[in-house]
């Protein structure tokens, strides 16, 4: 495999992962008293819905609820054909939960499957906790998330929606708990009014609403009966109410998925080797972004990136072990875990001098991680025990390893140039002397180059904020670049 071809599975796979988040069913259930919803859902119902990407069906979900004694039982699964790098890659999941009368979570059991990547998950509601195991074949992961309220599961009958909003602009706020990426958040929801929407080439009289979350909204459309009929999502998928034999009809593969995350831009780039470089950027203001710190300064739409110096060539002024995230571990970077240290004492060896052990790990974790297109939540150890993965998995480890040492270390997200685009991507920074240094552990770049731009720094599980600016941020080039 070309170098080319190295970095395109690296870079562009990594992020199948924050599509996966923002391609599956949002459905969720705000606060409401159990009689109401004891109206909405008193029998069963099972829906399909296809999943389309430029106008192309590449997957289906499907929904199943059945009222038992005190609450329901619920059923939802779902199945893609993700097209990358002229691969078609199957992706599969299927959820079984428990709900109380007011269809709040008291149990689940989850799977998720891909090439190279499988879990299994099963959690217990307790008050406003959700306890939880995470099974990836190779490792286990036990955490617990807390929410306002107690959580709830999504569905596709929001019917309550239409009895609590009738005046365009009115809006609700509820908590979730998603089963797939063992998350929390907040969704707002905004009704926009009665309108006219085409779906499979009819026209429906339909309700249109707003979701929103970390940055990001997705569009949808309920009938009278408060069932959804149509959902977009922020990385261009589309979610249409269809007949089984019509969903489960899925083509092979749709569209190359490079085309749904590129970023293209305008204006001609410095030279790799220049010190600087200067970008126009415009994404949504409520973008959640993290645009300074370390080599990058934003101002007025114009973020500018030096080049760092490696080694460091004076002690900086910040103090960056200040911030215990960037040492400590957390659920997919397992850094205080005793196989991880082990490896990282291994790889420096007698070395004590901190960029020395950064380069050794940056070397280490190129050389001995294949490059692969792995779809899935990546965690250091699972990646340690594969030895495969791509940008995620790359960084996830680098992180465990690096924090393990007691470097503070961030995993970056961001773009990255690859020939005439901007591809969403993941590296790490380390703190040495007092001063942030960019890396690449996929491409062996140490520092990384001007034309890695970062928009956040958090752990995976942190990542979703920036599907924000998926399909909404615009790159340009300032003339004085050249």
């Amino acid at each position: 495999m070309t170098t080319f071809r190295w970095f395109k599975y690296a870079v562009i796979v990594g992020w199948l992962l924050l599509l996966l988040l923002l391609a599956r069913r949002d459905f969720f259930i705000a606060a409401l008293d159990s009689g109401e919803q004891a109206v909405l859902l008193q029998a069963k119902y099972q829906q399909y819905y296809g999943v389309h990407l430029n106008a192309k069906r590449i997957g289906w979900v499907m929904e199943d609820v059945r009222p038992v004694d005190g609450g329901y039982r619920i059923r939802q699964q779902a199945s893609l054909k993700l097209k990358v790098i002229n691969s078609v890659q199957p992706v599969d999941m299927d959820l079984h939960a428990e709900l109380d009368s007011g269809m709040r979570l008291k149990s689940f059991q989850f799977t998720f499957s891909s090439p190279f990547y499988s879990t299994k998950a099963e959690g217990k509601t307790e008050g406003r906790a959700v306890h939880f195991t995470l099974d990836t074949g190779r490792t286990v992961i036990k955490d617990t998330v807390t929410l306002p309220e107690t959580p709830l599961l999504p569905l596709n009958q929001r019917g309550y929606l239409l009895a609590k909003m009738s005046k365009a602009g009115e809006k609700l706020k509820a908590p979730f708990f998603d089963p797939f990426s063992l998350t929390k958040r907040e969704s707002v929801i905004t009704y926009k009014g009665p309108d006219k929407e085409l779906v499979s080439g009819r026209i429906y009289n339909l309700h249109e609403f707003t979701e929103s979350y970390s940055g990001m909204t997705t569009r949808f459309w309920l009938d009278e009966q408060g069932k959804v009929i149509k959902e977009e999502s922020p990385a261009g998928f589309v979610f249409e109410a269809e007949p089984k034999f019509k969903a489960m009809n899925i083509e092979a593969g749709g569209d190359e998925l490079l085309a749904a995350v590129a970023v293209q831009y305008s204006g001609a780039l410095p030279p790799e080797d220049s010190a600087a470089a200067i970008y126009q950027l415009r994404f949504p203001a409520e973008a959640e972004v993290e645009l300074n710190g370390g080599r990058q300064q934003f101002a007025d739409g114009r973020l500018t990136v030096r080049k760092e110096a490696f080694p460091p060539q004076a002690d900086g002024p910040e103090d960056c072990g200040a911030n215990a995230a960037y040492l400590r571990g957390s659920r997919y970077v397992q850094a205080e875990d005793k196989k991880i240290i082990a490896k990282a004492k291994e790889i420096i060896g007698d070395v004590t001098d901190p960029v020395q052990q950064v380069k050794l790990l940056t070397d280490w974790v190129y050389a001995n991680i294949e490059k692969r297109p792995v779809i899935g939540l990546p965690d250091a150890l699972t990646t340690l025990d594969s030895r495969l993965g791509d940008c995620n998995e790359h960084a996830a480890l680098f992180a465990a390893l690096s924090r393990s040492l007691g470097i503070p270390t961030a995993i970056a997200a961001g773009v990255t140039l690859q020939k005439n685009a901007f591809y969403y991507h993941a590296w790490n920074e380390v703190c040495i002397q007092g001063q942030w240094i960019s890396l690449d552990t996929t491409t062996k770049q140490l520092p990384a180059d001007i034309y890695h731009l970062r928009f956040t720094r958090a752990d995976v599980e942190g990542q979703i904020a920036i599907g924000g600016l998926l399909g909404k941020l615009e790159i340009a080039i300032p003339q004085e670049n050249n």
